[in-house]
């Protein structure tokens, strides 16, 4: 025997001492490039108190609310937000893919801990009967076969790979920031979400509005065709006044039937963003309600604030930190690997016996591990995953600069339409006078039945542009709301 048992205890102590000393001091050695934070993009325009586009009116630069949607005060509108929210088929594959990533960051940061696993064996086996063997053969020799053999093992496997140069921490460095990437997917999915659920329910009142409008039309149309058909019977109106009639009732009506599909359109698109079938909310949405009434005002902070709560420039922003990671997590490779092995166990013929003293076997050792010459496999692994890294920075310089172009064209169209519905309520009060004055002089027989109709048409005409027009704006004033970003944070979970 080589060893006795002090020597034996000695080393054990000394290889336990010099491994906790190796712990204590190597994981402080992490290659691969620190992350410095996203590169400086539009710095111009973190700066500035202002958008570029900001209209003179109608804005303010106070923080913008996060559920916008309140400001429309409309109870049917926010219940199908709360109802997308909850039962959106894009929202639950958006969690799923945040649990995923979480699940996949506890993975990398058990890497970081010792695998044990236990095994346990009961062997039995029965030697040949040699006399039987040799019989068979002529042969005068005899040996009796011997009871079964029986042998009995338990024991635990352990093997720790020591982090000696941050491979594994790079690699958890990395899947946290995928998680708060994939968690900031989520908050987006959100924003889109209510803007959208927004968008077709102001597309829903505004057609059915416009529907209301145009039966409206149609029936005082068919009243004065009625009257003028009983006016030719007595011989006081001519048939070229029934026709122009006639032609003008047909005309709106025509217009009744696109109008209703777009309605049954949007009641659909509402049905599936709130996870229900088409159909499913015809019953609660039937009843024609006018268009949500629009905040006088529009807060909508700043650039930096903007760009700082959009989930899209955080999720890129996260995405770049974790290709920075994934630099480290390769460089890592260039150095030796060191596992430390351990193994303890028992093992007897007889069950009873297993657990003595004797029986007690125990091995642990350091398994050093070097990929020396790869001909170039993890130097190819590291240029690949720096491109990756510029791929993803130029990413984030594009979400930036996307999303203050995004806030910028919001505001302009606001802004702008704003004004346009201006004029169109202008152009509707002029057109509904001028009707009011052309119906006067038709009854006392100082204009033509033309006149009428063509004052007639543009005043139909001049109301439903403006219920466009406001529909128009609500839109855009959604847009804006979504390309600051904002909608998620009181959802967010």
């Amino acid at each position: 025997m080589l060893f006795n048992r002090p020597m034996m205890s000695n080393r054990l102590t000394c290889f336990a001492l010099a491994a906790v000393t190796l712990l204590s001091v190597l994981p402080g050695c992490t290659v691969g490039p620190d992350y410095r934070g996203a590169p400086p993009v539009a710095q111009d325009a973190r700066s500035s108190a202002t958008f570029v586009r900001t209209p003179a009116v109608g804005t303010t630069a106070a923080p913008a609310s996060n559920q916008w949607w309140l400001a429309f005060n409309d109870p049917q509108l926010n219940d199908l937000i709360a109802a997308a929210f909850a039962h959106n088929p894009d929202v639950d594959a958006a969690k799923a893919r945040l649990r995923e990533s979480r699940a996949q960051l506890q993975q990398q940061r058990a890497n970081e801990l010792p695998k044990l696993s236990g095994d346990a064996a009961a062997l039995r086996m029965r030697e040949p009967d040699l006399s039987t063997l040799n019989s068979s053969s002529g042969s005068g020799a005899s040996s009796s076969g011997r009871g079964p053999l029986q042998l009995y093992t338990a024991g635990f496997d352990a093997t720790w790979e020591i982090d000696l140069f941050g491979g594994t921490r790079r690699a958890i460095e990395a899947a946290s920031a995928d998680a708060e990437a994939v968690d900031a997917d989520l908050a987006d999915t959100r924003v889109s979400l209510a803007a959208e659920v927004a968008q077709a329910y102001i597309d829903l009142r505004d057609q059915q509005t416009r529907l209301a409008l145009a039966q409206r039309q149609a029936e005082t149309e068919q009243k004065s065709l009625t009257l003028t058909q009983q006016r030719r019977a007595r011989g006081t109106a001519a048939d070229v006044d029934v026709e122009r009639l006639t032609t003008q009732v047909e005309n709106t009506r025509g217009t009744l039937t696109p109008l209703d599909a777009q309605v049954t359109d949007s009641l659909d698109r509402l049905a599936v963003l709130t996870g229900r079938e088409p159909g499913a909310l015809d019953a609660q949405l039937a009843d024609v309600q006018p268009l949500p009434a629009l905040p006088a005002t529009v807060a909508i902070g700043d650039p930096s604030t903007m760009l700082q709560q959009r989930p899209d420039i955080r999720a890129a922003e996260r995405r770049l930190a974790s290709s920075n990671a994934q630099i480290g997590e390769h460089v890592a490779d260039f150095f030796p690997k060191v596992t430390l092995l351990g193994d303890i166990g028992f093992s007897a013929g007889d069950p009873g016996h297993l657990v003595r003293k004797s029986n007690f076997s125990w091995i642990g050792a350091p398994y050093l591990q070097w990929n020396a010459l790869d001909f170039g496999r993890t130097l190819g692994s590291v240029h690949a995953a720096e491109a990756s890294r510029d791929e993803a920075e130029a990413r984030y310089t594009k979400a930036v600069l996307g999303a203050l172009q995004d806030a910028n064209s919001s505001l302009s169209r606001y802004g702008h339409q704003r004004e346009h519905v201006v004029t169109l309520q202008k152009v509707e009060a002029s057109a509904s006078h001028s009707a009011t004055l052309m119906r006067q002089r038709y009854s006392a027989g100082v204009s033509t039945l033309i006149d009428l109709l063509d004052t007639q048409r543009e005043e139909f005409t001049a109301q439903q542009n403006v219920v466009a027009g406001q529909a128009e704006l609500l839109k855009d004033f959604v847009s804006l709301q979504k390309s600051l970003g904002i909608g998620w944070e009181a959802q967010r979970g």
